[in-house]
């Protein structure tokens, strides 16, 4: 039986994460791509290695180019620059936008049907791009973020309370960023409320964590950023999607009125199956919660307007 194709662009500690893990999931055949020459080659020969020890025969095959990933059923980008020193917030959108939009173009000349799954930061832009780009659906024009932070909310919960990660469900909106929107009515551990587990101010700290949680590893790391959760929450995307599993995952897409947004990409609760997105799924927000959100949403407009703007120029 013929295994769907997964592309990922970006050789980097993500995207090569990402391409470990899908190997290691034994259903795929995985194609890295990035410009970087004998970069995405050797740790595709490497993950190739790693399959008779870890029981899997994935196909990996790492490539400079885009001839490879014609037919894919869904790609993971997570190719960029991180923000360097001195850079501003103009110059790291207008690299990243060109960089986006580029690869964009590669992937979807080469395969149509194509479903997209947006890593590189700014990421609500980012997927803003794409999607001017592709011009495929919202339903196939798909960002990472919300998982991820609800993930890192998840495992401080978890790590406070000295229960498996596992037990807690959570649930973070907004833009992937220092304005996102964590939801702690909705936030659970094995079906109780995180209300009658915590006291407010410890709930509160584990969210300001949270929001400074991809800044607080940068720190730790000092020459790199986070790549194990990103790429475990980009394979729990990839394998909603062709498991045709109908999740409820918060995720970056177009809104077109849910929650009252109009027309901007932030994150919100989606049901993830076969299709792509296939449902905004709207939950009940209090008047606070709604203005945070869109609080958040008009931070996300900001960025994806100076997006614009800077793409017109060149």
């Amino acid at each position: 039986m013929k295994r769907p194709k997964i592309t990922v662009v970006g050789a980097g500690n993500v995207g090569g994460s990402t391409a470990q893990r899908l190997a290691e999931k034994d259903a795929y055949d995985v194609v890295l791509v990035d410009i970087a020459e004998g970069v995405p080659q050797g740790k595709a020969l490497d993950i190739s290695q790693a399959g008779p020890v870890c029981g899997y025969s994935t196909r990996v095959i790492g490539t400079n180019g885009y001839v490879e990933t014609a037919g894919s059923s869904v790609a993971v980008i997570t190719s960029g620059i991180p923000r360097k020193p001195g850079m501003s917030r103009d110059e790291l959108l207008a690299t990243n936008a060109k960089i986006v939009k580029s690869v964009v173009s590669e992937l979807v000349s080469r395969s149509p049907d194509i479903i997209l799954i947006l890593v590189t930061n700014p990421l609500d832009a980012m997927v803003h791009v794409a999607r001017r780009v592709s011009g495929l659906s919202k339903s196939r024009v798909i960002g990472m973020g919300g998982i991820l932070d609800s993930a890192r909310m998840r495992s401080f919960i978890a790590a406070e309370l000295n229960v498996p990660g596992p037990d807690v469900e959570a649930m973070v909106l907004g833009g992937h960023g220092d304005t996102m929107v964590p939801l702690p009515r909705y936030t659970t551990v094995k079906g109780k409320p995180i209300s009658s587990l915590m006291s407010k101010d410890k709930l509160d700290a584990i969210i300001k964590r949270t929001r400074d949680g991809g800044a607080e590893i940068v720190g730790l790391l000092k020459t790199g950023s986070a790549f194990y959760a990103p790429s475990a929450s980009v394979v729990d995307m990839v394998e909603a999607i062709h498991k045709d599993q109908k999740r409820v995952l918060p995720c970056s897409v177009l809104c077109e009125g849910e929650y009252g947004l109009k027309d901007v990409i932030v994150g919100v609760p989606v049901r993830i199956g076969r299709g792509g997105m296939e449902q905004v799924v709207e939950y009940e927000l209090t008047v606070e919660e709604r203005a945070a959100l869109e609080a958040s949403a008009n931070a996300v407009r900001e960025l994806c307007a100076a997006v614009d703007r800077l793409m017109a120029s060149v």
